[in-house]
């Protein structure tokens, strides 16, 4: 018989009665039940009862140890008792009966229960993470990561791609998020970066004539967490394609994202046939934002010529100053009181901004002051031409655009959350295309690159030299699921005239780009196809696939929202010596160093 186990704690089942067996685990929980002890034993696989006899040795060792002490167990397994059959348990059918028991290695009081999935101090949590992979629901999720990247990997190389792994220490970029920098001991006063992404690198596999690459690739920025964002590090899809259209990059992908959510859906609906594409421009009207919740029924509406020299002043009055008033219904409110409505207004201002106006509607009858000084007549055709219904409401954002584009976005978000129309069984995918290539920048005063520097302009050259660089379209692209954006992607400038002439009128000159860019730009010189790709996060594609609100639940071991990893003391003070050797002085209040160890 093996030293630790015959089978795993997921693995007998009735057929398996009349056997003697070997099982290693950790003890789950412990019940006595009249002198005989009950033992849930669990390792990876799953969960066996074990049961001790009264008076036996088995009893009497087991009994001692604390809950998540590890043990071997020697049985002979028995069928479990009609009333007694857990048919919620994959084992439920039978019990071992302990015969022998040797222990592995005893546990102390726990900081932490293993057993059950109550809340717990999130620092607690983290300090302890080995623990706390230990409860199911975290448990099931890193597998449920583990499994969607293999399902990724197969799918990327069933689609033609090939995988290859890029530098981890590589050159600081001048754009972007703020780098880890690792100081170079043979190199004093120099440093490398960690990178940000793979972004360089795979373009110049592209100009080295590779033609569809792809990794699951680490990350690192220096950048603060967010729910949807891990501080420090994240892995992402990274892909790119040579000699393809935007319409190449999404007909290759978008089986792989549909393919992987249907896998391990667990009965949610996911976008059938192709994303829909959804103009930034008309992203931002209908839905406030460029990442939209799709299963959000709410569309925002641009109504400003409706209150232009109406009856409605402050309305009228922002309208007249070029600026907008946004519409957002609120769909079967009748029921809904009052206080519904003014909640919301209440809401609105503890978000920073002034209010939100509203219209009620019951049966036709309008109510609330906007209504009130607008007209019915006005309200009327106001509500026909959203295709509003007798007994649906209407929040108004009024402002700049931006600004109350903002606000509009989020009213329909809480909105769509306060009336339950969001339905949490379906994954809806859409692709934000078109994105503008500059904007202005009203703090420096100029013209500056709005979302990717290294995009190609629709229109290429021509466009650059010919049209308002605010008019400018970008093959950029965004895929987003349920109003989280797992990526932005772009067919990329891989032309040394156009990058040189789309830099300067964002004020670079041509020196710059050769000193800040000088890798990929002076590849691009020796010959470059027409390339693009994408890279979707892995992270967030398993938080939204394990339902979690925040995506340090299906990484291994994060750190907390300040970068810190409590398991691991890091980031720490390192020794004079190790100091010495990179050249490095720390000065100021974080001077403090470890002495040296010998």
């Amino acid at each position: 018989m093996h030293a630790y186990r015959t089978h795993n704690c997921g693995q007998l089942r009735a057929s398996d009665v009349g056997s003697q067996v070997r099982l290693s685990g950790w003890i789950h929980r412990k019940r006595d039940h009249g002198g005989v002890l009950f033992v849930d034993l669990r390792d990876h696989y799953g969960l066996t009862q074990v049961v001790a006899a009264a008076g036996s040795e088995s009893l009497k060792l087991l009994d001692s140890l604390k809950a998540e002490s590890v043990v071997t167990i020697t049985g002979d397994v028995v069928a479990r008792e009609g009333g007694a059959v857990n048919p919620k348990l994959a084992t439920g059918e039978i019990e071992v009966i302990a015969r022998q028991v040797e222990v592995q290695s005893s546990a102390a009081e726990l900081p932490l229960p293993v057993a059950g999935e109550q809340e717990y101090p999130e620092d607690i949590r983290l300090k302890y993470r080995y623990l706390d992979l230990r409860r199911e629901r975290l448990h099931a999720n890193i597998m449920l990561r583990s499994s969607v990247i293999a399902s990724i990997r197969r799918r990327m190389i069933e689609q033609g791609f090939t995988e290859f792994q890029t530098p981890i220490l590589t050159a600081s970029s001048p754009e972007g998020a703020r780098d880890y920098l690792v100081p170079s001991r043979v190199h004093p006063g120099k440093f490398y970066a960690l990178p940000q992404a793979p972004q360089m690198f795979k373009q110049l596999l592209m100009v080295a004539g590779f033609d569809r690459y792809f990794q699951i690739a680490p990350c690192f920025r220096d950048e603060d967490a967010r729910a949807d964002r891990s501080p420090g590090e994240f892995y992402q899809l990274d892909f790119e394609m040579s000699f393809v259209t935007q319409d190449d990059v999404f007909n290759a992908i978008e089986p792989v994202l549909a393919g992987v959510f249907r896998e391990f859906a667990n009965g949610r609906s996911v976008t059938e046939g192709a994303f829909p594409r959804i103009p930034y421009r008309e992203s931002m009207l209908k839905y406030g934002n460029d990442k939209p919740d799709l299963r959000n029924p709410i569309v925002i509406s641009d109504v400003g010529e409706h209150f232009r020299d109406s009856g409605f002043g402050l309305f009228a009055g922002l309208v007249e100053k070029g600026m907008v008033v946004r519409a957002i219904p609120a769909p079967s409110t009748a029921d809904k009181s009052r206080k519904f409505f003014d909640e919301m207004n209440d809401w609105a201002r503890g978000e920073g901004y002034a209010g939100l106006g509203y219209a009620t509607r019951k049966g036709g009858e309008w109510g609330g002051p906007i209504a009130k000084n607008h007209g019915t007549d006005g309200m009327d055709k106001l509500a026909a031409e959203l295709g509003l219904g007798p007994d649906d409401g209407i929040f108004f954002a009024a402002g700049k655009e931006a600004e109350a584009a903002k606000l509009a976005g989020l009213a329909r978000t809480r909105v769509g959350q306060q009336l339950g129309l969001i339905d949490e069984n379906r994954f809806e995918f859409c692709w934000i295309v078109d994105f503008p290539m500059f904007e202005y920048d009203e703090d420096a005063k100029k013209v500056d690159f709005s979302h990717n520097p290294f995009s190609m302009p629709q229109g290429g050259l021509e466009a650059l030299e010919t049209k308002d660089p605010l008019d400018i379209l970008a093959w950029q692209y965004d895929i987003v699921c349920n109003g989280v954006e797992l990526s932005s992607g772009a067919i990329r400038n891989h032309r040394p005239d156009i990058m040189y002439k789309a830099f300067a009128i964002a004020g670079y000159t041509q020196e710059e780009v050769d000193t800040n860019f000088a890798g990929m730009i002076n590849a691009f010189k020796f010959g470059a196809p027409p390339h693009g790709g994408s890279a979707p996060g892995i992270d967030r594609i398993v938080m939204l696939l394990a339902g979690e609100p925040n995506i340090r639940e299906v990484v291994v071991f994060p750190m907390n929202q300040k970068a810190e990893d409590l398991m691991m003391n890091a980031p720490a003070p390192v020794s004079l010596k190790q100091l010495r050797e990179l050249s490095i002085r720390v000065v100021g209040k974080a001077a403090a160093a470890v002495p040296d160890r010998d």
